[in-house]
C-alpha cells in the first residue's frame, strides 16, 4: 500500500475542532486519512465524516485505511473548491466541523508527477491528472515571458522572477522544457549564484509558483473555505493548516471578514466587503509545531493552524 505523509499538528487540530460523538465533519484535504481517522475515533459510534481529495491515489489509500468505519465515511474525489456541491451529493447539510490541510503531501512529492525538483521527472504537477487542466509543461512552454514572471513573483514571492522567466523563454526556443531536471537547470543558469550560501534551493519558489498556477490553489482555498463556513452549524468549528504566507494571508483575511471586521477603504461610506460577524476566531495567533514535531517531521516547520467557530447565521 502506498505510504502518505504523517498528519501535521494532529493533536492541536483535534483539540481545536473538538469533535464529539455523533458529529458530522468534513476533511476537505483527505490525504492519507490521518486527521480523518482521529476525527472518526472521536465521533463514534455514529458520527459521519466526508473526505475530499483531488488525488485518486489518496482516495484509494484512505478508503482502505478507513474501511472499518463503513458507511460513516463518505469519500469523494474532487476539488474542495466545490465543497457545496460535494456535500449536497452525499446528502450532508450542516457540519459540526471542517478541516483544510493545505499544500502538497509527501506522497505527491515522491510521486512521478514532477512536484519535486530533487528528481528528474515529467513536468506535470497536476494534483489530479484526470481534471484535464494544463500541466506544468504547458505553463512553462506556452505562457508569455511577462505572464511567467508575474506568476513566479506573485505565487513564489521570487525576487528574480523576471530573470527566471527570461531564461525559460530563451531555453524553450530551442526545444520544449519537458522535465523537472530541465527546468531546474534553466533556473540555476539564471539565478544559481544569487542563492549561494542560502538555505533555500534556487528552484524552490519557482516550483511552488508553477504548482499553484497549475492547480489554481489559491482561488480554490478562498472559495472552499468560505463555502465550508457557510455549512457550519452554530458552534461548529473550522480549522485550516497552511504552509506558506499566501495561503495563510487568505485564511486570516477570510476569518477576519467573517468575524465582522470591515476591510473597506476609509473613504467608503457603505461597507462593500461583506463583513458580517458570523465567526469567532479562536486563534489570535496561528498555532505552530513544537520543536519535537519539527525534529520528527521537518516538513511541518512552516505549518500554521488557524481556527474559528460559527456564532451566528
Amino acid at each position: 500500500m502506498l505510504e502518505f505523509h504523517r498528519p501535521v499538528l494532529l493533536n492541536e487540530t483535534i483539540a481545536l475542532l473538538d469533535p464529539k460523538p455523533g458529529g458530522v465533519f468534513l476533511d476537505a484535504t483527505l490525504g492519507g486519512g490521518g486527521h480523518a481517522a482521529a476525527i472518526l475515533e472521536r465521533i463514534s459510534p455514529n458520527g459521519i465524516l466526508v473526505g475530499i481529495d483531488r488525488d485518486p491515489e489518496a482516495i484509494e489509500y484512505a478508503s482502505r485505511r478507513l474501511a472499518r468505519y463503513g458507511q460513516r465515511v463518505k469519500l469523494v474525489q474532487g476539488n474542495f473548491r466545490d465543497v457545496g456541491s460535494i456535500l449536497a451529493s452525499v446528502e450532508v447539510g450542516e457540519l459540526d466541523g471542517a478541516l483544510f490541510d493545505l499544500g502538497i503531501s509527501s506522497h505527491q512529492l515522491e510521486s512521478e508527477r514532477g512536484f519535486s525538483f530533487m528528481r528528474d521527472q515529467p513536468l506535470d504537477m497536476r494534483m489530479s491528472p484526470f481534471e484535464g487542466t494544463p500541466s506544468a509543461a504547458d505553463v512553462v512552454n506556452t505562457y508569455s515571458e511577462s505572464d511567467l514572471a508575474e506568476i513566479i513573483r506573485r505565487y513564489g514571492e521570487e525576487r528574480y522572477a523576471r530573470r527566471i522567466a527570461r531564461a525559460i523563454v530563451e531555453r524553450r526556443k530551442s526545444a520544449p522544457i519537458r522535465t523537472t531536471g530541465e527546468l531546474v537547470d534553466t533556473i540555476l543558469s539564471a539565478v544559481g549564484g544569487k542563492y549561494r550560501g542560502l538555505d533555500i534551493h534556487p528552484a524552490t519558489r519557482t516550483f511552488q509558483a508553477i504548482r499553484i498556477e497549475v492547480n489554481k490553489e489559491l482561488e480554490a482555498v478562498e472559495k472552499g473555505v468560505t463555502d465550508a463556513i457557510e455549512h457550519l452549524k452554530i458552534g461548529g468549528r473550522i480549522c485550516v493548516i497552511s504552509f506558506h504566507s499566501l495561503e495563510d494571508r487568505i485564511i486570516k483575511k477570510t476569518f477576519r471578514r467573517r468575524s465582522g471586521h470591515c476591510e473597506c477603504p476609509p473613504r467608503v461610506l457603505k461597507c462593500e466587503c461583506g463583513a458580517k460577524k458570523i465567526l469567532r476566531v479562536l486563534t489570535k495567533k496561528p498555532v505552530t509545531p513544537n520543536e519535537k514535531e519539527i525534529a520528527e517531521n521537518p516538513r511541518s516547520r512552516s505549518a500554521k493552524l488557524r481556527c474559528a467557530e460559527r456564532v451566528a447565521y
